[in-house]
């Protein structure tokens, strides 16, 4: 579970702990790996990593199989959004974006791929994002890595659910997090963004755990290669 220490990523990681499976809680920060911990209980464990550092990579794949053994589940919810003009995009943020909101899922599945399909079952699941397929300002690099995660999410199911190994994405619409925090701080942005949803609000974080434990579950057997928007119905208007 990569993203553990904060927002939906850390949701994600209460709500499965809380259902009862062994969670390994990815992230760069200790101190709120550590909180994570303390509030959920249960059988945790806590890698502090940076998932985008390829050279890394495979020594830190080593360290998150090493609590519990290989993972079933593997939930990539760790990202980046630089919101930089297009006329301003620097090539360090770009680069920065793409790394870890593309590059780094794909990569660290590659490392677990393999057990998941010797084992024939496997649950992997990317975050896409509005962004997937809508364009915002400042978006450009975020934007692009987002709907790049679409695509994985299929190729990913091309290439390894014939083995049993479930690939899909969840796309959240606005919810209020670290990484959505200079969208929520303009209370008139935030209540334009809830009016553009079919439900008339923007997104609460219990709306995230039904379809995450779905698509971690056997319930979803039958489902890969998708993005399940968890909007309110925003990418339906």
């Amino acid at each position: 579970m990569t993203g553990a220490s904060s927002g939906l990523g850390r949701r994600a990681a209460l709500v499965l702990a809380r259902g009862g499976a062994k969670v390994v809680g990815v992230a760069r920060r200790a101190e709120a790996l550590g909180a994570w911990r303390a509030e959920v209980g249960g059988e945790t464990a806590a890698v502090v990593g940076d998932v985008a550092d390829r050279e890394g990579l495979a020594a830190l794949a080593e360290r998150i199989a090493a609590p519990f053994g290989a993972p079933d589940i593997l939930i990539h919810a760790a990202g980046i959004n630089t919101r930089e003009p297009a006329d301003k995009v620097t090539a360090e943020g770009w680069d920065a974006t793409l790394a870890l909101n593309l590059s780094a899922p794909f990569f660290l599945s590659q490392c677990f791929a393999p057990a998941m399909q010797a084992k024939g079952w496997g649950r992997i699941v990317l975050f896409a994002s509005l962004q997937s397929y809508r364009a915002f300002p400042g978006g450009i690099a975020y934007g692009a890595s987002k709907g790049g995660v679409a695509q994985l999410a299929r190729a990913m199911a091309q290439a390894w659910s014939p083995n049993g190994v479930t690939c899909n994405a969840i796309g959240p619409g606005f919810f209020p997090t670290e990484l959505t925090a200079p969208v929520f701080a303009d209370p008139a942005l935030a209540e334009r963004n809830a009016a553009q949803t079919c439900l008339g609000r923007n997104g609460e974080p219990q709306d995230m755990d039904g379809p995450l434990l779905f698509l971690c579950s056997q319930a979803s057997a039958y489902v890969t290669g998708q993005v399940l928007m968890v909007d309110g119905g925003f990418t339906a208007k």
